[in-house]
């Protein structure tokens, strides 16, 4: 926690999704899933501003972020940097 009482992985979390936020805004081409990469980063937003999120669906909207967004190269770094505040949450769960 933060000297506010803050958990710093939502912090984190806020922090790296409005950089993404403002990327994705400042970026001038459109395509086809861009509303849903906005809608699920409005979404994680709402979960961090909430305190802890639910693990599930946090990973359930970076998935659909990362496949909204994940050809465009010039949001890679905005989209590994969400992938890591959400990674803080606790590692992905194993398959098998």
């Amino acid at each position: 926690m933060t000297g506010s009482g803050e958990d710093p992985r939502a912090a984190e979390l806020r922090a790296a999704v409005s950089r993404l936020r403002r990327e994705l805004a400042a970026h001038p081409a459109e395509f086809p899933d861009r509303a849903v990469a906005e809608d699920e980063l409005a979404a994680l937003a709402a979960m961090a501003a909430g305190g802890v999120p639910e693990i599930p669906r946090l990973r359930r909207s970076l998935l659909l972020i990362a496949g909204a967004i994940g050809s465009v190269s010039a949001l890679a770094r905005g989209l590994a940097g969400v992938r890591h505040a959400v990674e803080l949450f606790g590692p992905p769960p194993r398959d098998g």
